[in-house]
């Protein structure tokens, strides 16, 4: 493939050029109740050319080599056109120029085994929470994704790299009457089907809150000192703060650049966030991003203080810092954009037992259910929680939602546990679909927590 894209390469008349092929296959499986509504695998590749001329950048995505020629013509005017219209030239920051071939080390290659196999543990897992009388229905789903990319830059860069994910999630729905309460599953990762096998745990432990819920009370509004376990931290992490960290989400906006410049004191001082790509096993892994740039960590935050962020090669020219490996596209329709590999909150020194004994009274909040954000102001879901007395967990409750401003939530932080988790099933929507994009934490204590309910 090497050959090919370099035969493509040859034709391009631009200051810098890159090139990226990918063969994508996936399969799908979903439950819908006892229903099997989908069993699909499909192929599909294609290719997504970069050129930049005099200070403009342009892309194009093609899928038959033969419509190469006339991509190449055509990205190289849009290249021109975007240099004659705009002040703001693009420059690529320097990287080292990588010639490699990765292929991830996975237990057990899903690419190797068969859809009844699959299909039969999707069946098992869906077939748990349907034994209860109270569950009035599933939606579960087996997603299989792997991308094996190749890439070459006019700089000399060669790059082929595999990404594999698999993963069974969904949603059980329980009922009582009118009353109906629906409870998020899911397993995964990037490091094989092994990581699929024996969890049937996780869907008896859902499946029990989903019935446990229909006699929960809804949460009292009020402000109040919470618990967040790993799932509900490691969505804030992401949604409230880590885009901010994007260095194209506030490149254009003055007061968010301010509020986002290094050395800025953003948090408490026990606080500690950083971007890892590299942590070997995890569904945010990869070596390489899409523009050939090797992955590496970034800390985000230090004690509290901003002290770096995710880059492209384009921002980290614009803000004066490095590129940092970050920048990753759905697949081979699109162009790269900067997106979060795997971002958490760092451990720290405490068990959960203290972080309630701390606590003493208010509520342990578990896992997010969407949410949204407005600037620097969020609003999130959780899926459900419990009332803390006198540091001891107590009946659950239903029907929270949580609100906050990032920094003052950020300094409201008061303790970090020592229990880091990193999420299994991700995903984030910004402009692209990016289903490994990882988060996590440990448990935390925030003081003075916003909370609607009734």
């Amino acid at each position: 493939m090497f050959e090919t894209l370099k035969n493509i390469g040859s034709r391009v008349d631009a200051d810098y050029f890159d090139i990226r092929y990918e063969k994508k296959n996936e399969t799908k499986i979903v439950f819908e109740g006892k229903e099997l509504t989908e069993l699909s695998s499909n192929s599909t590749d294609g290719y997504v050319l970069r050129v930049l001329v005099d200070g403009g950048l342009a892309s194009i995505a093609f899928t038959r080599l033969e419509d190469a020629e006339q991509a190449i013509k055509q990205v190289r005017e849009n290249a021109r056109l975007i240099a004659r219209s705009t002040e703001k030239k693009v420059v690529f920051a320097p990287v080292d120029i990588k010639k490699d071939r990765f292929t991830p080390s996975l237990n057990q290659d899903p690419r190797k085994l068969s859809i009844d196999e699959k299909l039969e543990l999707t069946r098992h897992y869906n077939e748990i929470p349907l034994q209860e009388k109270k569950i009035a229905t599933t939606h579960i789903g087996y997603l299989e994704v792997s991308r094996e990319k190749y890439f070459i830059s006019s700089e000399g860069a060669e790059i082929a790299e595999d990404l594999v994910t698999t993963r069974i999630n969904g949603m059980i729905t329980s009922r009582d009457g009118n009353l109906i309460q629906t409870v998020r599953v899911g397993i995964g990762g990037a490091d094989g089907f092994a990581r699929l096998r024996n969890q049937e745990g996780q869907f008896e432990k859902k499946t029990s809150i989903a019935i446990q819920l229909l006699n929960a009370e809804p949460i009292p509004a009020g402000i109040y000192n919470v618990i967040l376990n790993q799932g509900m931290a490691g969505v804030f992490t992401h949604e409230a703060f880590g885009h901010f960290s994007e260095a194209d989400l506030i490149e254009d906006n003055p007061s968010m650049r301010e509020k986002m410049r290094l050395n800025a004191r953003l948090g408490s001082e026990i606080l500690n966030i950083k971007d890892d790509p590299t942590i070997p096993n995890q569904l945010g892994f990869y070596k390489y991003d899409d523009e050939g740039v090797e992955a590496r960590p970034v800390q985000l935050l230090k004690n509290g203080v901003l002290a770096g962020r995710l880059h492209s090669r384009r921002t980290a020219t614009v803000f004066g810092e490095e590129a940092n490996g970050h920048c990753v596209a759905e697949d081979f329709r699109y162009a790269p954009i900067i997106r979060m590999g795997t971002i958490f909150i760092e451990p720290g020194p405490f068990s959960f037992e203290q972080l309630l004994e701390e606590l003493g009274n208010g509520f342990y909040i578990i896992d997010a259910r969407g949410g949204q954000t407005s600037g620097e102001n969020f609003t999130f879901g959780a899926q459900y929680g419990y009332v803390v007395k006198n540091g001891k967990i107590n009946q659950i409750v239903r029907d929270i939602n949580i609100t906050g401003n990032l920094y003052r939530t950020l300094m409201n932080i008061s303790m970090i546990g020592n229990d880091l988790e990193l999420c299994q099933i991700g995903g984030c929507g910004k402009g692209q679909l990016n289903i490994r994009s990882c988060n996590g934490s440990p448990h935390i204590l925030i003081k003075e927590v916003v909370i609607g309910g009734v």
